[in-house]
Formats: structure tokens, sequence, C-alpha cells
């Protein structure tokens, strides 16, 4: 079946980088959306950034442009979120999710998505 394991995360200190990468198996993905969510303590799980299945279009939060990119390598079957000048408002569980072959254009709501990792805590202190 279908996996997704994130790895990457830990504590760090506000303005530093982190990159975090989502490994898939178990499936055919060439046609599958990727994205990056993540879940503050008390917070409602929110989008953080998306690929496209073609890898063409990407997608972030306005809280997270320009500081954090998402990327693909289809080769060893992996998504990455490279982070850098961390908040502390950027403190949570972090979280990836692909979608079934997907041609839609909604990539920021998690419902979109059918397939989820086990998360990776981020921790960055001030």
């Amino acid at each position: 079946q279908v996996q997704l394991v994130e790895s990457g995360g830990g504590l760090v200190q506000a303005g530093d980088s982190l990159r975090l990468s989502c490994v898939f198996s178990g499936g055919t993905f060439t046609r599958s959306a990727m994205g990056w969510f993540r879940q503050a303590p008390g917070k409602e799980r929110e989008f953080v950034a998306a690929l496209s299945w073609s890898g063409l279009a990407d997608y972030y939060a306005d809280s997270v442009k320009g500081r954090f990119t998402i990327s693909r390598d289809s080769t060893v079957n992996t998504l990455y979120l490279q982070m850098s000048s961390l908040e502390p408002e950027d403190t949570a569980v972090y979280y990836c999710a692909v979608t079934r072959p997907y041609f839609g254009d909604d990539l920021s709501s998690s419902q979109e998505y059918d397939y989820w990792g086990q998360g990776t805590q981020v921790t960055v202190s001030s």
C-alpha cells in the first residue's frame, strides 16, 4: 500500500534553515500532486506548500512564501520542503500528502489529498 515517511524535523533556532524529506512508496505517482501541511498545538492543520503533478506549478501559503521551497525528485521518490529564515511561528508537526491522479486546482485544501505521512516535528526557538 501507499506509504509516506517524513524525516528531517528537529529543534532549530530562529533564522536557521531545515530541509524536510518525504519518501513515498507503494504506488504510481506519475500524475499525483503533492503537498506539505502543518499543525501547531491547539490549531487546525494548515496548508504550507504544494506541487502539481507535472512539477511545473508550485503553491505556497502567504506565511511561508519566499522562505520555503517545495520540490520533488522522482528518481528517488522523495518530496522535499526546504525551509529557511525559520520563525517560532513555524513550530508545528509537518505532514506530507499525496493525491491520486489529480488535475484539479485546489491543492491548498487538505481534502484533495488521499495519502498522508505520520508527520515530523519542527520546533523553532526564539
